[in-house]
């Protein structure tokens, strides 16, 4: 039995359907970019997260530069964000001709640490971006306080935790304003690249709107330099449908975690995730740490066990962000947990079977 880190095949099959007829709506009309899809999509997906705008663009990666761009950042200026994210958070903040400016984890969660925020608060400082790492929200309000000593805006890098929420707020609605990517295997995937923009102040929706369109609301008006980036609407139609199911999803994903968490609790070895008081999680990934891990994953996946590693590299040690002039010993928490993480197989549609196969291979696995 090989079991693959994500399903997308089984995702697929459910929808299947309902997709086909919207994009046949959408050739019929020709309606390519900005089509209905879009707009209703951006409406239901607002509602999701609890807030009154919501601006699809072209991938997740935009989505937090032009969160970023709306909320003041600019060339020159500094933004904190984790060590441990996927490159795409630095990379947005890099577009804009800003510097990341890393800050190491809390060692239980793998979440942003507040303290390490504060101590790298500069007169520089232009946002705090708090990742929601593996489905479970970052301590948003820990880091209010810190925001507002400094009189600058948090901006949630939101690509891992649609549908998460942290003492009953959702992920998304946090911050003044996230950025969250729909590719295609997070929680809610497209069939290709896709991302949105979240906020309560219509201005700033405005803003990123505007920056999306070539800095245009109306043809050949430009007010301002802006990119093309815009939400398909083939994308769209694809996102809609999996947007109805994506509570029912999530709450698969929280079952499927439980049942890991059963079978694992007496594996010596293997220490199972954990998540923060407030939390409700999504379980984007279950992420376990063990000793020997590039030993483990290798044979977990000669044994047709789909597990990975998110992410093998902090930032500070890519060649990408060498000019950071950060080295080893930095952020020990974030190298250590990037030597130890070992992400499981979960989706939506994995059978009891296949965990149950999961547990008994790494069990042999990491006894050795």
């Amino acid at each position: 039995m090989t079991i693959p880190l994500v399903d997308l095949a089984a995702q697929q099959a459910e929808v299947n359907d309902e997709i086909r007829l919207g994009l046949d709506e959408v050739f019929a009309r020709t309606a390519f970019v900005g089509g209905p899809a879009v707009g209703r999509f951006e409406t239901a997906y607002a509602e999701f997260c609890e807030v009154q705008h919501c601006i699809g663009v072209a991938n997740g990666t935009d989505a937090v530069e032009l969160a970023l761009r709306a909320a003041g950042v600019s060339r020159g200026g500094e933004v904190i964000l984790p060590a441990n994210t996927f490159i795409a958070t630095a990379e947005a903040v890099s577009r804009i001709g800003a510097e990341p400016v890393l800050v190491d984890i809390d060692p239980t969660y793998q979440l942003i640490n507040p303290e390490a925020v504060a101590a790298a608060v500069t007169a520089k400082t232009q946002a705090i971006v708090p990742v929601h790492l593996f489905g479970q929200m970052a301590p948003v309000e820990k880091l209010v306080a810190i925001a507002e000593a400094a009189g600058v805006p948090i901006v949630e890098d939101a690509a891992q935790s649609q549908g998460a929420t942290r003492f009953g707020r959702p992920s998304g609605s946090l911050g003044l304003l996230a950025g969250t990517s729909f590719y295609p295997g997070k929680n809610l995937g497209a069939a290709g690249d896709a991302g949105a923009v979240t906020t309560n102040d219509p201005a700033l929706a405005r803003q990123v709107r505007l920056l999306g369109a070539h800095g245009s609301e109306r043809k050949y008006v430009h007010e301002v330099i802006g990119m093309n980036s815009r939400l398909d609407t083939v994308q769209a139609v694809v996102l809609e449908a999996k947007l109805r199911r994506l509570a029912g999803w999530n709450e698969r994903r929280r079952a499927a975690a439980a049942r890991y968490g059963e079978l694992l609790a007496d594996v010596e070895g293997v220490q199972t995730p954990a998540t923060a008081e407030g939390n409700v999680d999504v379980w984007h990934l279950y992420v376990v740490r063990v000793a020997e891990r590039d030993r483990v994953l290798s044979e977990l996946n000669a044994a047709g066990i789909g597990a990975g590693i998110h992410y093998p590299t902090p930032l500070h040690l890519t060649e990408a962000y060498a000019g950071l002039e950060q080295k080893v010993g930095a952020f020990p928490e974030s190298e250590k947990a990037a030597d130890e993480i070992l992400s499981l197989p979960l989706f939506p549609h994995i059978t009891e079977a296949q965990q149950e196969r999961v547990a008994r291979v790494l069990s042999g696995v990491v006894a050795g």
